[in-house]
This record gives C-alpha cells, sequence and structure tokens, in this order.
C-alpha cells in the first residue's frame, strides 16, 4: 500500500479522467445501494481469487465503509507480485465521500431484502 487519499483527491483524479481503478470491497448489495461512479465491485472474500486482474493496473484505490478493510485490501494487492503500480485506500470510505454517487434503483427492493455486511468482519 502507498498510501491513503482524501475524497477530493480521488474526485479530481476521476474529473480528470486520470488512469484509476477503484475497487470497492463492499458487499455486491452494499455497492448496488451506492457507489462512488466508475468503480468496480470485487467483495473482499474475492480479493485474493480475482487479485490477477489488477496486474496491468497503473493505479488502484480500494474502498470501503469506513476506510479500515480498504486498507488491508490496499496492502493485499499491494503486496501481489504480479502489481507495480500505486494503490491507496480512500480514507474516510464511502461513508465519506459526499459526493454523487451511482445506484442501481431496481435493485434496491431485492438489496434490502438480502441485506448482508457490508464489511468483511
Amino acid at each position: 500500500m502507498d498510501g491513503e487519499i482524501s475524497a477530493e483527491e480521488l474526485r479530481d483524479l476521476l474529473e480528470d479522467g486520470a488512469d484509476v481503478r477503484v475497487v470497492d470491497i463492499r458487499s455486491q448489495n452494499a455497492f448496488r445501494r451506492g457507489r462512488i461512479p466508475g468503480s468496480e465491485n470485487v467483495p473482499f472474500g474475492e480479493l485474493t481469487n480475482r487479485i490477477d486482474e489488477f496486474a496491468d493496473a497503473d493505479r488502484v484505490v480500494t474502498v470501503c465503509p469506513h476506510g479500515q478493510a480498504s486498507q488491508q485490501a490496499a496492502r493485499l494487492i499491494g503486496s501481489f507480485e504480479g502489481f507495480s503500480g500505486r494503490v491507496d485506500s480512500l480514507a474516510p470510505g464511502i461513508e465519506g465521500w459526499g459526493y454523487d454517487l451511482e445506484t442501481d434503483a431496481d435493485d434496491d427492493e431485492r438489496a434490502a431484502a438480502d441485506e448482508g455486511p457490508d464489511a468483511p468482519f
């Protein structure tokens, strides 16, 4: 892990069209309810099996509810032998994002009925 990034710094990178992959490690249901635009969902429990997906990324920012589990995810990605880019954790988590979120409005009822934990621990 290279460090932490603020919500404002990440928003600026995204608005500037920077080559950054935003990896949201929350559950699929939490992801559907609201996510940073352009982010991808890789639940924490799946990360070790899917880590090779990030081998060619120049920069990755991990996201969780409050910025704690995403630090572990960033360390995991950063320690992957095939990864040579920069990896940061979103310091405030999705709760501190403060900007517009994308949602899957059609999935709201299903997500509420199939509620699971937002963090891996």
